[in-house]
């Protein structure tokens, strides 16, 4: 018959056993009431929010459903300039949120002789330019530290820009607006990996100073291809206005230029382009035309032909009339189409008289001035012009 036999359990035991159901128990009830908790949250629409402002943190519970709301219940200022994430206004839906609140602080730009005091949130120098509209370049080199000429910046940060020289590069053809913090040509190519290849000539020397503004050209021999941008004028449409007098002049739809791209096979010997042919031209923007309301009124100044002549001081009236007759027949108005010669003296160009269109008498004065001034005579310019044809 086998004998029965029992271990006796030891006090350390049994208190680690109890210990263990104890916890146990704690975290089922923990977890009932955590999930409780998220029902009941969700259930009424509130929300746990925590706030990390300036090292600190703080934690809020809101039904508010957006940021904006949750931030003005709780008594929470915010400057327009200060950055929040999440946004202020996105939609809350979620049953709690990490926010973190990006106060404004006071930044002197210094861009050269250029000082720009603004309010930003950001850290680093690309934000800080970007949000206030300062275009930085990649080659361009910053420094921020905190100012220490609170007279002329006041308290806060001094971001220093350090402009990169602008130069213009010249590859095969293909301009480039290239920028550089180097001090020679050599070094500048060195920095943006641009070698020579064996046909290959550079412009200048690579010892050459970096200049703001210079032209730097890399050219090979022989022939080859490059396409250059070229601007395309636009057209003007004028609608004469009879209701306007002469000379007025209103744009109602302003023409912009078009643009195209333009392929020419060019030969380069040493350096130099020795011959160019077109190949391509693709218009990659069309231009649009301007439309101008132009006056087409005339304005009457009055008076006759003789009475013009008389004004001017003209006493070879048989000579005079000749020629004004042939040239106008001694109409102020009168324009010639082919060349553009303008009034009573057909003047080229029309403005060089000085006179409006219709002022006979003005006009008058003016070819007087003009016929003694290069014949001496009327009888010598009328003699000229039956030779001639022209005066």
């Amino acid at each position: 018959m086998r004998s029965l036999s029992y271990h006796k359990t030891t006090p350390i035991f049994r208190f680690f056993a109890l210990t263990s159901v104890v916890l146990l128990l704690f975290t089922l009830f923990s977890n009932v009431l955590t999930a409780r908790a998220l029902t009941d949250r969700s259930t009424n629409g509130s929300r746990l929010i925590t706030i990390h402002d300036r090292g600190q943190d703080r934690g809020l519970m809101t039904n508010a459903t957006s940021l904006r709301d949750a931030f003005k219940e709780a008594n929470i200022p915010l400057d327009k300039n200060d950055l929040v994430e999440p946004g202020l206004d996105e939609q809350l839906v979620a049953n709690n949120y990490e926010v973190n609140v990006y106060r404004a602080r006071p930044v002197m730009i210094v861009d050269g002789a250029v000082r720009q005091k603004v309010m930003s949130p950001y850290q680093t120098a690309e934000q800080i330019t970007k949000n206030a509209g300062v275009t930085l370049h990649d080659e361009d080199t910053t420094t921020i530290s905190r100012s220490e000429d609170i007279v002329t910046d006041g308290s806060g940060l001094r971001l220093t820009i350090d402009r990169a020289t602008a130069l213009t590069l010249v590859l095969y053809g293909k301009k480039i607006d290239a920028y550089t913090q180097s001090t020679t040509v050599g070094d500048m190519m060195a920095k943006k990996s641009i070698s020579l290849g064996k046909d290959d000539t550079l412009s200048v020397p690579a010892t050459t100073p970096i200049i703001a503004g210079m032209n730097v050209e890399i050219w090979r021999n022989g022939k080859q291809t490059v396409t250059e941008e070229k601007v395309i004028a636009f057209d003007t449409d004028k609608i004469q206005d009879a209701d306007r007098d002469l000379g007025y002049r209103e744009v109602k739809t302003a023409g912009e230029n078009g643009k195209k791209n333009v392929t020419y096979e060019i030969e380069m010997r040493n350096g130099t382009e020795v011959g160019r042919v077109e190949i391509q031209s693709v218009v990659t923007q069309e231009a649009k035309k301007q439309v101008e309301v132009v006056g087409a009124k005339a304005k009457s100044f009055g008076g006759s032909c003789s009475e013009w002549m008389a004004a001017a001081g003209i006493t070879d009236l048989n000579n005079a009339n000749y020629l004004i007759g042939k040239e106008s027949g001694c109409n102020p108005y009168s324009v010639n189409k082919s060349s553009g010669a303008c009034g009573v003296g057909q003047a080229l160009p029309c403005s060089k008289t000085g006179c409006a269109m219709g002022d006979g008498a003005c006009q008058t004065i003016w070819m007087n001035s003009y016929v003694m001034g290069r014949y001496g005579s009327w009888a010598a310019a009328a003699n000229h012009h039956r030779q001639f044809g022209w005066y």
